[in-house]
């Protein structure tokens, strides 16, 4: 078979999604057998000091004996997320003005709760002790 033949039988179907520095590409693909499958590629744009970038690609093969089961929990948890915390976006990357909520913890010694908030690993403080400190 020539490799244009493989090329167009590669391509059988194909649709894109742009979502930020993200892309994710959804291709049917041809098995040798003639079988269709489906890939889901991610595609994640990193841009290096110096202008140049590159990508980082995450594949996953889907075959048709697990479409329904793939479908089933991508709905049931897509539907979880939605319930619980509805469709608009909240997080540090999408809104900049965002704060953090105080989040209740409780010591186990007593049942008095304390109010802690949660920073992001970049903004933690770090102390820097010598073993003479201790």
């Amino acid at each position: 078979m020539r490799e244009n033949d493989m090329l167009e039988k590669d391509e059988i179907f194909s649709k894109v999604l742009r979502a930020g520095r993200r892309t994710y590409f959804f291709d049917v693909r041809a098995t040798k057998a003639d079988d269709y499958y489906i890939t889901i590629t991610e595609s994640k744009k990193f841009t290096e000091e110096d202008g140049s970038f590159h990508f980082k690609k995450h594949k996953i093969y889907l075959y048709k004996e697990d479409f329904a089961a793939f479908s089933e929990i991508l709905e049931e948890m897509t539907a979880y997320v939605l319930n619980h915390k509805g469709e608009e976006v909240i997080s540090e990357r999408h809104q900049k003005d965002f704060k953090r909520e105080y989040t209740q913890e409780t010591t186990e010694d007593s049942n008095v709760s304390e109010q802690v908030e949660q920073k992001p690993a970049s903004e933690k403080s770090f102390t820097d002790i010598d073993f003479d400190d201790i």
